[in-house]
């Protein structure tokens, strides 16, 4: 009797040790963990603040489209992928008009994303993959975390100047040096969390995870004229291939596979024929045109 108790036992433990999945891994635990690691000097009140005055800023140097068909559509995927991700900023979700191809966050949840990025998903999946990335940079703070580390690092360094002779020339030199090597490799650790965190994101949206692998893909091979400074870094980043690797990776060891999976909805293709519409000046009310397919149901894969 006592030899089966102990093997219902031995039987039990590794399966519920198994089961036991990291919280930063499991979609499920979405909002009930904290993804914002490290040092961060700022307030969520003062990130905030600095991200309206930033928002400002950019909205004076660039062209925010105006048209209230495109920017509701946009910022409700936006809005969408935002209620599903860790974050508890407020988003504002707008379009730039330009034919780069870009999207940025800054902090405190605002998210811009420009046509050009627009045309070049080939559907909504793609654009929500997109816009998952830069909300996840939001949620793990990506942006006062670096400059956190930036102010620490400039303080650390006063100092070295009243040092006298070469040895304090050396540890000046040494701590320029060392400071933009550690930034960047802070910069190269948000992508990664940026990747890993979008693509729960877009899976607990409901949208296809593989999409987020197929638009990295397509942004690499995009022609360099179109390209915004992110979406360059990311073309020519020699670690490209090693972020593909570890989203698909992801996507095996992470997600419990779905009956279905949305990829498209007709309303993505008719933003895309409005935007083409507004290019050339004749934009006229919405829909464009009756389309047989924007009364049709959204476009579902069921994995194979």
């Amino acid at each position: 009797m006592r030899c089966v108790t102990l093997a219902i036992c031995v039987f039990i433990v590794p399966c519920a040790i198994e089961a036991r999945m990291p919280k930063d891994k499991d979609p499920d635990q979405i909002g009930n963990r904290k993804v914002a690691s490290g040092v961060n000097l700022y307030s969520m009140s003062r990130e905030m603040a600095m991200g309206r005055e930033l928002a400002r800023d950019v909205e004076r140097e660039v062209r925010i489209l105006e048209d209230p068909i495109v920017a509701e559509y946009v910022n409700r995927i936006g809005q969408n992928v935002a209620r599903n991700s860790d974050s508890r900023f407020p988003f504002v979700v707008k379009v730039i008009r330009s034919e780069e191809i870009n999207a940025f966050a800054l902090p405190g949840g605002h998210v811009y994303v420009t046509t050009g990025l627009i045309r070049l998903a080939d559907n909504e999946a793609e654009l929500a993959g997109a816009l998952s990335h830069e909300i996840a940079h939001v949620a793990a703070r990506h942006y006062t975390h670096q400059e956190s580390l930036s102010q620490i690092f400039s303080a650390a360094s006063i100092p070295l100047v009243f040092v006298g002779g070469w040895p304090g020339v050396a540890l000046q030199r040494g701590m320029e040096i060392a400071t933009p090597l550690a930034l960047r490799k802070t910069s190269r650790m948000a992508e990664s969390q940026a990747d890993q965190l979008g693509l729960q994101y877009l899976y607990e949206t409901g949208y296809d995870p593989t999409s987020f692998i197929d638009f990295f893909e397509r942004i690499a091979q995009g022609k360099t004229g179109q390209m915004g400074l992110l979406a360059k870094l990311l073309a020519f980043h020699p670690g490209l291939q090693s972020r593909i690797r570890a989203v698909q990776k992801q996507l095996q060891n992470d997600f419990v596979p779905r009956s279905r999976y949305l990829i498209q909805t007709s309303e993505f293709e008719a933003v895309k024929l409005r935007l083409t519409d507004i290019e050339k000046g004749t934009v006229v009310p919405w829909p464009r045109r009756r389309v047989d397919s924007f009364d049709t149901p959204p476009v579902l894969r069921r994995p194979d």
